[in-house]
């Protein structure tokens, strides 16, 4: 599937030159204001948003502030296209959590290629967290607001390691959060279900004690969650690409040197 991108501007003929540039790469959805924007974000996946600011109503500023701190939405990438073009209006718009600020008029080469660049970095970040042993789920953070949410997601992950029926449910639960609303989140920031999240944070719980040497191999899998430890070599494998044996050694060796 595409990646789907909002465009919100009060003007149809900027709204129709965005659409047309930009829809034989990305999924296109389309809001006149601000207002109209969020009520579009309660029920669409949006992954970017390009956003004119000066708009009627809720402006493209006020729109930035509103994503960037309610917690549901403020890993979106956001876009502010302007005709103003002072210092202190670029400012603001990087001081409320714009992604970007691009100057009108503006060449669509510019704008496409600001979009690839932000869709292509959170996806190196997302990919390094997952392959990489001792990465914190931190990392994934664009915001203030989802670097909490993600670190009160480890902590709830890590306080319920040893539970092997650990589910969405579960979590949920644990996180005072609507399973639906857990799930959308999770799965935006960092294109994971909960379950895989779950999954990977019992696996770099196991690098960290197979780093620190003092735990037997069938111990490390009871300690994080595995019914079996055969279970837990092939989970380790699958997702670092190296078994739980490799990596203890590789540690063993970087702490000779």
């Amino acid at each position: 599937m595409l990646p789907l991108i909002m465009l919100v501007d009060d003007n149809e003929e900027i709204l129709d030159f965005l659409d047309r540039i930009l829809q034989k790469k990305y999924a296109i959805i389309r809001a006149t204001d601000g207002v109209q924007a969020l009520k579009l974000l309660e029920t669409e996946a949006v992954q970017l948003i390009v956003s004119d600011v000066m708009m009627p109503g809720m402006d493209g500023f006020e729109l930035c502030k509103t994503i960037k701190s309610n917690l549901e939405y403020s890993h979106i990438p956001v876009i502010l296209l302007t005709a103003k073009n002072t210092i202190q209006s670029k400012v603001q718009g990087l001081e409320l959590g714009a992604d970007a600020y691009i100057e009108k008029p503006f060449s669509k080469e510019h704008l496409m290629a600001q979009i690839a660049s932000l869709l292509a970095n959170r996806n190196h970040i997302r990919e390094f967290y997952a392959s990489s042993p001792l990465v914190h789920i931190r990392s994934m953070a664009h915001t203030k607001e989802d670097e909490q949410f993600l670190e009160k997601l480890h902590v709830a992950i890590c306080k319920n390691l040893e539970d092997t029926d650990m589910d969405v449910e579960k979590l949920a639960r644990a996180m005072n959060m609507s399973r639906i609303t857990l799930y959308r989140k999770i799965k935006a920031i960092s294109v994971l279900t909960p379950l895989e999240v779950i999954t990977i944070t019992r696996l770099k719980k196991a690098a960290e004690l197979l780093a620190e040497g003092n735990y037997k191999m069938y111990e490390i899998a009871d300690r994080v969650g595995f019914s079996s430890q055969s279970n837990f070599t092939r989970s380790f494998q699958k997702q670092f690409g190296i078994t739980p044996s490799e990596y203890l050694h590789s540690k063993q060796q970087e702490r000779r040197i």
